[in-house]
């Protein structure tokens, strides 16, 4: 069986547990706590050299660390449902959606840069928040105009793909530290149809057995 080694609020991780779900491959959840500092241990760096998570430690004993990566292994390894269309261009596009989340909203608000921001640049509190949600409003803005399709489900049809997986972890931030989502009516619609599949129920961080 491979193991997940996760915590139950990042992002990172709740992506990865989704496309676990979906493909249905069993695994088994190790919880690093991100907030005591279990990631910096001596023997998680050894497996985890960027000290974060996801990592994803494969029955064979390889190790996969960044979650956009070992969702792409997951989706070679389980091509069936495909996280990525065939075509292309949709291909593209639906990429181009996963990125504006996993690429312009997550690292700047990745619990190291916050850190240091209020470490070594003496932000408080309420500057950590109020930088984190002008990302978050500012990438789901690009995130909601990529969209075309209004009457899908999803974001580019009516099954969860690469970026939806992306999106749903992403708002469950945006809900934790108080976002206003009142201009992004498509992407709480989005939110509600995945929340009606187990694969997203399961993977969401309240019924992780870490959850605090």
């Amino acid at each position: 069986m491979m193991v997940l080694y996760s915590y139950w609020r990042s992002t990172t991780s709740y992506r990865v547990r989704i496309a676990l779900n979906l493909k249905g491959l069993e695994y088994e959840t190790r919880s690093i706590d991100l907030v005591a500092g279990a990631q910096r241990s001596d023997e998680y760096a050894a497996l985890n050299p960027g000290q974060g998570v996801p990592t994803l430690v494969l029955q064979d004993g390889s190790v996969l660390t960044q979650s956009m990566a070992i969702l792409d292994y997951l989706d070679a390894l389980a091509p069936k449902p495909a996280l990525l269309p065939a075509d292309p261009l949709a291909r593209a596009r639906v990429m181009a959606a996963a990125h504006t989340i996993a690429m312009d909203i997550h690292p700047v608000n990745n619990l190291k840069v916050v850190g240091r921001l209020k470490g070594e640049h003496g932000a408080s509190q309420d500057d950590g928040v109020a930088w984190m949600k002008h990302w978050m409003t500012e990438g789901f803005r690009a995130y909601q105009a990529l969209l075309t399709l209004d009457s899908s489900k999803f974001s580019f049809g009516d099954v969860p793909l690469l970026c939806d997986i992306c999106l749903v972890a992403q708002l469950y931030n945006a809900h934790r530290w108080g976002v206003d989502m009142s201009e992004f009516g498509r992407l709480l619609e989005i939110e509600k149809e995945a929340m009606k599949l187990d694969a997203f129920q399961l993977a969401k961080p309240e019924a992780q057995p870490d959850a605090g």
